[in-house]
């Protein structure tokens, strides 16, 4: 054949009219003069309805003035690569295309093809949204954090205040003086977390949090000081290994939050009637380290609830004291020092949670 044939319009007209992109040929007067099936089917409209307004008609209002100061552009001279722009079917649905152009000035044409790229604007507006979502959950609970450790600092300085005043020399009885000492060293402790959470705040960790080494049982066993009573009280069992893994390089801030959220959580849902058993070990593994936490209460029904499990103010008991925060923030954190979190869990059984840093 011929190649000078090809390019005839009886040659093109299959490619033109059986392409599944959107084909068009558009006048410098801004009316379509040629168009092909793909176009005429997502638009909606005959083509004798296309023809007969001018292309302007067709676009999202709020598109129309960037796109006539971009066909403007065309019309000297200039191609127009990738252009994006909103038109509106007959059906009054909003399509998002994009378009390559090409101007033909000595005959006064423009030859343009098009995609529909609704889906991935679908996709950009549902990731825009996620993030301010998340931007805002995360102001709100910084804000929180800030306003409870502000806040709370005067009630805990009254009671140190209270407990310095008493004269424990009038006081015979041991049990009371056992009590006095644990409060005391309990109010301490509080107050030492809220202002480690304040200059926390203040250091914006949350964002770009300090790593160092951490001792694993140390950190253990001063969380369990700090919970002694609560320990005691329940008859809570805690067995540790560490022997694997006896340092950890994170932020202690963050692992401290975590292990305190999931010890306490085990002692909160433990089976009625039977002392909570917890067992913490590390291990290490060709992916990095891990932290297991087991223990032998009441579980929940991971069929129902995996998809739930780390979302905010989600519960899973009828536990008056549950606000579904507490679990959220562990995967929070978990995030923030790159890690991973995974949970197994049945009814009735118990709860096992593996925490998986990268070395």
């Amino acid at each position: 054949m011929d190649v000078k044939n090809i390019d005839n319009e009886f040659d093109l007209e299959p490619f033109f009219s059986r392409s599944h992109d959107y084909l068009c040929i558009a006048g410098f007067d801004g009316y379509f003069r040629k168009i092909n099936p793909a176009f005429i089917k997502l638009m909606g409209y005959t083509r004798e309805e296309l023809f007969a307004s001018p292309i302007s008609h067709f676009v999202y209002p709020q598109d129309k003035k960037k796109t006539a100061e971009t066909r403007a552009k065309i019309l000297e001279g200039l191609p127009l690569l990738h252009f994006q722009n909103r038109y509106i079917t007959k059906s009054g649905e909003i399509v998002w295309l994009t378009w390559t152009s090409i101007p033909v000035p000595e005959k006064e044409l423009i030859y343009a093809i098009s995609k529909n790229i609704t889906h991935i604007k679908k996709l950009e507006e549902d990731r825009h949204f996620r993030i301010r979502d998340l931007t805002s959950k995360n102001s709100g609970l910084t804000q929180l954090s800030y306003t409870t450790a502000h806040d709370l600092r005067s009630p805990v300085n009254n009671l140190i205040s209270l407990v310095n005043l008493l004269d424990r020399s009038k006081i015979q009885d041991e049990e009371t003086l056992s009590c006095l000492e644990l409060l005391e060293i309990s109010v301490y402790k509080l107050k030492d977390t809220l202002n480690d959470q304040v200059d926390h705040l203040k250091e914006n960790n949350l964002l770009k949090p300090s790593v160092q080494p951490v001792n694993l049982k140390e950190l253990i066993y001063t969380i369990l000081s700090s919970l002694r009573s609560l320990i005691e009280e329940t008859g809570t069992c805690v067995e540790i290994d560490f022997s694997e893994i006896e340092f950890l390089k994170v932020n202690q801030f963050y692992l401290h939050s975590i292990f305190l959220n999931l010890i306490t959580n085990s002692i909160k849902y433990a089976k009625p009637g039977f002392p909570p058993r917890i067992s913490i070990s590390s291990k290490r593994n060709e992916g990095g380290s891990q932290i297991r936490f087991s223990d032998t209460g009441i579980g929940f029904d991971m069929e129902k609830n995996k998809n739930k499990i780390f979302g905010l103010h989600q519960v899973f008991t009828a536990n008056k004291d549950s606000k579904g925060i507490g679990l959220y923030l562990v995967k929070s954190y978990m995030d923030s020092l790159g890690g991973e979190i995974d949970v197994m869990s049945e009814t009735g059984v118990g709860t096992t949670f593996t925490l998986s840093f990268k070395d």
